[in-house]
């Protein structure tokens, strides 16, 4: 078990808390702030307990100065304030007088963020490559280090495991309440237990599948992955995305689990990826030369739906069907709609998986939807996160 924040006593302690503020902006306005609404419960803890609060949080990827025009966190200070019904005191700098003296001015229950930490790649990559001199001054500028950013967890950052090393820590409840779910789910499941798996490259998969075939009773196939999946069995897939280094692994994977990875029956045909284009609804076995495979259809999803409410544990992983097109995004709508109705522990990966649910209305439907993609697809792997094997046990 690791130490979280309320290990501490936080009173007049500067607490620096590392989230996950890496939200999508345009022409200056936030357009989905779920990510820091997800990050309010850790900071509206440390100001309840007196802690002088110095958020840190990175913002796209900053690699010309033009980048740092348009990743300003700035925004980010405005919309957190009014979330916080507080003033936010935003510093435009990552270092230097101006910060320091902001944070020794801070008086308990006060919040201050810095600006987006990736500014510090314009030199040599310092952040994103956890240069130790700059992880040793962040951590000058605190008394106690809170890591809340799953989001990076899976990342050797010097806003992550550069502060956590100069500096008492622990995590916050957002990672806390990641872990919970994804390592109990992944680790302790009730079963039966089903995974399903979307996306396009099985590649990008491998190890998720190595991982959780052991484990999981049932593995679903969906998404651009099951033509590969389905190549590998034989069928001809027109024009469908395939991933051919993977054929052999695909394989591998269905001649040794035969029973349990279950792969589609039908799809959602068309000759382009497009919404204006023609659609069709055909059997496996009967895709045409010239078209491609884009989504899941009726059969699959009563199949899937025959393994899912027998499931008393499902963790999802990757959209099944081009969700992105209105035309495409039925399959992936419908899995949410019928794991909604389950009674049983529902687990959704971050990125694009938990995008797709938040955009068809299903937010608030499933026991956990995850806020990192690349953290909670390295957690299914079975991998250490490097965010959060450095903090302290217990």
């Amino acid at each position: 078990m690791k130490r979280t924040i309320r290990d501490f006593d936080l009173n007049n302690k500067k607490v620096i808390i590392r989230v996950d503020f890496n939200v999508p902006i345009e022409n200056g306005e936030i357009t989905d702030d779920n990510r820091i609404v997800e990050s309010l419960e850790t900071i509206n803890y440390a100001i309840d307990n007196g802690a002088k609060v110095i958020l840190m949080s990175h913002l796209g990827r900053v690699k010309t100065e033009e980048d740092k025009k348009t990743n300003t966190l700035e925004p980010v200070a405005f919309r957190l304030s009014e979330l916080l019904k507080k003033e936010v005191i935003f510093v435009d700098e990552t270092r230097g007088k101006v910060l320091e003296d902001e944070i020794n001015n801070l008086e308990c229950g006060q919040v201050l963020l810095m600006e987006n930490t990736r500014f510090e790649d314009l030199d040599g990559k310092k952040e994103s490559s956890n240069d130790e001199q700059l992880g040793k001054y962040w951590a000058s500028l605190g008394d106690i280090y809170i890591n809340d950013a799953f989001g990076t967890a899976h990342r050797n950052h010097a806003s992550n495991v550069g502060i956590a090393s100069n500096l008492p820590n622990g995590i916050g409840f957002l990672i806390e309440k990641e872990l919970n779910n994804l390592e109990s789910a992944v680790n302790n499941p009730d079963r039966p237990f089903t995974v399903i798996l979307g996306g396009a490259k099985v590649s990008d998969k491998i190890n998720v599948i190595n991982n959780l075939v052991k484990k999981a009773d049932y593995i679903l196939i969906g998404g651009g992955m099951m033509f590969t999946f389905l190549k590998a069995s034989g069928y001809e897939i027109g024009k469908s995305i395939v991933d051919s280094e993977s054929i052999e692994f695909a394989k591998q994977m269905l001649s040794e689990y035969p029973n349990k990875i279950i792969l589609p029956v039908d799809c959602l045909c068309a000759k382009e990826l497009s919404n204006d284009t023609d659609v069709r609804a055909a059997k496996i076995s009967d895709i045409g030369k010239d078209e491609m495979g884009l989504d899941i259809c009726y059969a699959t999803l009563d199949l899937f739906d025959s393994y899912l409410k027998m499931s008393k544990t499902v963790v999802w992983n990757g959209p099944v069907g081009a969700f992105e097109y209105d035309k495409f995004s039925e399959g992936t709508k419908s899995l949410c709609d019928k794991l909604s109705k389950l009674d049983c522990k529902v687990i959704l990966g971050g990125g694009d998986t938990a995008a797709a649910a938040i955009k068809f209305g299903y937010k608030d439907s499933f026991t956990h939807i995850s806020t990192g993609g690349g953290a909670s697809l390295e957690l299914l792997e079975g991998k250490q996160l490097p965010g959060i094997a450095i903090i302290d046990d217990k």
